[in-house]
């Protein structure tokens, strides 16, 4: 692999697994501990990671394009299984995200939807499809590509509704769902708790991951769909907190 092609492997390595190690990668890919390192150091110089003793981590949220482009066929399923459960004429919270993103493709064709979103290419693509749409309020977020803050907060806090599906930026191996940000980790909160039916969508890739600020209400009578298995460890500690998990074929 060339330098910049490398770089990109070990940023999506990162933003799956929530780390990287030097020498785990130098091994697996057949270079030098030194070439790994220099890695880090360009893609810390230009923001990208946090260098750590003996690797790094992410600097925050993964660009949208790289999200979208980490385990789509996951992501799909994910979004399949959770759109089939919604029928015509039902209400939605629709976080915002690329695996938030399959759940409104699954939505296309259904009728007389009414569909509370931050995500703004998620409020686009159902309203064309004829949903009523509401766009929550607020602070566009870095990347212009969804909105967020006490505004959206408000907002969402004046409406329920009969679904939510929710995402998140990682599920610890003890059960915790949590977020990069207190802003965006009080808006899933809430989305969770404004839906009369609640499911967290996440792909195996959030799995043993932790970011920064957990999401209060994950918890009895939430769902969690996903595209595989959790560890033997993980599903005990989902089943005592009475979250029930969905993998679809």
């Amino acid at each position: 692999m060339i330098p910049g092609q490398r770089q990109r492997r070990l940023l999506d390595r990162a933003a799956e697994a929530g780390a990287v190690s030097v020498s785990d990668l130098a091994d697996e890919w057949g270079v030098s501990r030194e070439t790994i390192r220099r890695d880090i150091a360009e893609l810390a110089r230009q923001g990208l990671l946090v260098k750590t003793h003996g690797g790094a981590v992410p600097l925050a949220e993964p660009a949208p394009d790289m999200r979208r482009a980490t385990n789509p066929e996951g992501k799909a399923r994910i979004g399949r299984a959770a759109a089939a459960l919604v029928p015509d004429g039902a209400s939605v919270i629709l976080d915002s995200g690329s695996t938030a993103a399959c759940v409104a493709a699954g939505l296309a064709g259904r009728r007389g939807l009414t569909v509370y979103t931050s995500d703004l290419g998620i409020a686009r693509m159902l309203h064309r499809g004829g949903a009523r749409v509401l766009l929550l309020g607020g602070l566009l977020e870095a990347g212009g590509e969804a909105t967020g803050g006490l505004d959206a907060l408000d907002m969402l806090a004046r409406y329920r509704a009969d679904f939510a599906f929710v995402g998140a930026g990682g599920l610890t191996e003890d059960g915790a769902l949590t977020d990069f940000t207190r802003e965006g980790a009080a808006l899933r909160s809430l989305m969770l708790a404004r839906g009369a039916a609640a499911f967290v969508v996440l792909d195996r890739g959030k799995f043993g991951r932790a970011t920064a600020v957990e999401i209060a209400g994950f918890g009895d009578g939430v769902g969690l769909i996903t595209d595989a298995a959790p560890s033997r460890g993980l599903a005990a500690r989902l089943a005592a907190l009475g979250v029930a998990v969905t993998v679809p074929a």
